[in-house]
Formats: C-alpha cells, sequence, structure tokens
C-alpha cells in the first residue's frame, strides 16, 4: 500500500509539471514554446498587432520577473523565471502555484489515505515546487537555445554588415531570420534601436538580464566601435569565431565530466533510495535501535556526510572556463 502511493505520489507530481505546461501554450499559444519557426515577435506582428504594441508587450514580459526580485519567496524564482522569460505576471504565477496546489490536493484526497495535514503539506510542496522545476527547466533550455543560436547570428550580421547595411539594419534582417528564443531578443532590440534606443546600451541590458558572457562580448564590441570606430564587421567575425569555440569547448567538457556526474547524482541518490526500500520491504528494520541513544545522533552524522557528498561532487564536476 505504502508503495501504492509513493507512486501515486510521483504521478500526481508528473501531471503538475504537465498541466502548467498546457496551461502556459493554451493561454499563449504555440510560439511561446520556443519549437516554432516563426519566433513569436514575427508570430504577434502576424496576428495584426501593431510593431509598438508588440514591443511594449515583450519588454514587459522581459523585465516583469525582475522588479519583484524583493517580493518574500517569489525571489527564489524571480531570477530563473526572468531568465526563462516566463510570459505570466509573477501575480498570476503565485495563482497557478495555488491552482496547481488545490488539484494536486483533490487528487491526493482521491487517491491517498493520507491525514489532511499530510495532504496539504505535500500538495503545497507540489504546487511550488512543480512551478519551480518547470521554471528551471524552461530557463535552462531557453539560455542553452540562445548559446547555439548567438554564433550563427552574430555572422549573419557580419554578412549584412559587409554587404553595406548597418547595424540596425542588419539586426532586423537576423530577427527576421532567426528562430526563438534569440530571434525575438534581438528583434525587441532592433525595435528599440528603431525608436532611439542606443544599440549597445539595448545588447548590454539584454546580456546583464541574460547573464550570458557571450552576450557581453558583442555588447562590449558594438559599444567599441560605436565609441572609437573601426571595422566592426571584422570585429564581429572574429567574436563569432571565439563564441563558435567557447560554445564546443563548453560540449567537450559537458562530454567529458558527464559520467562523473552521474556518478555524483547516484552516490547522492543510492543511501536515499536504499532507505526507502528497506522502509517498505521490512517496515520495522530500524526498530530495534530507534529507542538508543545513539541512533539520532548517527542519522544526522549520516544525513551530513550525504550533504557534504552532494557538495563535494558538484565541486569537482564544476569545471570552470
Amino acid at each position: 500500500m505504502l508503495n501504492a502511493e509513493f507512486l501515486i505520489y510521483g504521478l500526481i507530481f508528473v501531471g503538475v509539471l504537465v498541466l502548467v505546461e498546457g496551461l502556459y501554450l493554451t493561454i499563449f499559444g504555440k510560439s511561446i514554446s520556443l519549437n516554432s519557426r516563426v519566433n513569436r515577435r514575427l508570430s504577434l506582428i502576424e496576428k495584426g498587432r501593431g510593431r509598438e504594441e508588440v514591443l511594449d508587450q515583450l519588454r514587459k514580459e522581459m523585465s516583469q520577473h525582475i522588479k519583484s526580485r524583493n517580493v518574500p519567496l517569489y525571489s527564489l524564482l524571480a531570477e530563473r523565471a526572468q531568465k526563462a522569460n516566463i510570459a505570466f505576471s509573477p501575480s498570476q504565477l503565485v495563482l497557478v502555484m495555488i491552482a496547481l496546489a488545490a488539484a494536486a490536493y483533490v487528487g491526493l484526497t482521491q487517491f491517498t489515505d493520507a491525514s489532511a495535514a499530510i495532504r496539504i503539506a505535500v500538495a503545497v510542496a507540489m504546487g511550488v515546487g512543480g512551478v519551480f522545476v518547470w521554471v528551471n527547466h524552461k530557463a535552462k533550455k531557453r539560455l542553452a537555445l540562445i548559446e547555439e543560436q548567438l554564433p550563427d547570428a552574430v555572422e549573419l550580421i557580419v554578412r549584412s554588415l559587409r554587404v553595406g547595411h548597418p547595424f540596425s539594419a542588419a539586426l532586423s534582417a537576423v530577427a527576421q531570420e532567426v528562430a526563438d528564443p534569440l530571434g525575438t531578443e534581438l528583434g525587441v532590440i532592433a525595435d528599440e534601436a528603431a525608436y532611439g534606443r542606443d544599440v549597445a546600451e539595448a545588447l548590454t541590458a539584454m546580456a546583464e538580464r541574460l547573464d550570458m558572457q557571450d552576450l557581453r562580448f558583442l555588447a562590449v564590441s558594438v559599444a567599441i566601435q560605436q565609441q572609437s570606430g573601426g571595422n566592426l564587421a571584422e570585429v564581429l567575425h572574429g567574436l563569432s569565431k571565439v563564441i563558435r569555440s567557447r560554445f564546443r569547448l563548453f560540449r567537450r567538457v559537458r562530454a567529458i565530466t558527464a559520467e562523473a556526474k552521474w556518478s555524483g547524482m547516484f552516490l547522492s541518490g543510492f543511501p536515499l533510495a536504499a532507505l526507502v526500500a528497506i522502509n517498505l520491504m521490512q517496515p520495522g528494520y530500524y526498530d530495534d535501535v530507534k529507542g538508543t541513544g545513539y541512533f539520532v545522533p548517527g542519522c544526522l552524522f549520516v544525513a551530513g556526510f550525504l550533504v557534504a557528498n552532494i557538495f563535494v561532487m558538484r565541486a569537482l564536476v564544476n569545471i570552470k572556463v
């Protein structure tokens, strides 16, 4: 019975993740899923919305979470939600947590025999944890796609500059050719430049918002060229080679450390899995030692080593490039 309840908990949590993704796509459309060939900015414009209206909406989405960093508890989620560019506003995201917690509570009530206090605690954990896992996954996927798209986008800018286009026009051309997420980001910068914002300033703001070193290189290159002049096409051509080389190096490091990462995850998770398995197969396994004075200190001692193991294994595979 206990084994079945654990399985039900897992299935309900997976259902929470599927529910939040389905709700997100239903409200904002498939173009926000990062799988569409036409980026979201162009999709909104094709629906008949004005360029200025689309720019206002996208700029609001790109800055709304970072403005809520001072809100208690939400600050844990704000930075990742900003990098993921979640279109839900902070208040809407909190409402989604509440709705998912309520749905999880209904599922736990229907399919488990846990007490009301346990159901409430687990439902809240699933609602908040489900949204956090979903946002974190979105952020990682989005940043990885931007890193992958950036070298090709810079090379497209270089080609546009070499045929005589100004930098802002080159950005507009690239924004129409590149898919999301980078296509929309560059499109917003092109629109801002058309309305009078400094391009280098807009690129710097994007680099800081996404916290990406390669984008900082791009912003600095454009800013230096604006101040001191020079052949921007050649500078960006060299930058594209550097970015591509860094990307290949990151991939190589990731491949080299993959086995160590999985070993670390296994060594960290196996003791907990063994503890759960022992309690499922033989619930009274620890009854003879629970009453001794060494049981609780021993458990804390082992837990401390498990936590230390997680940090040590992470430090061993966290190679700085």
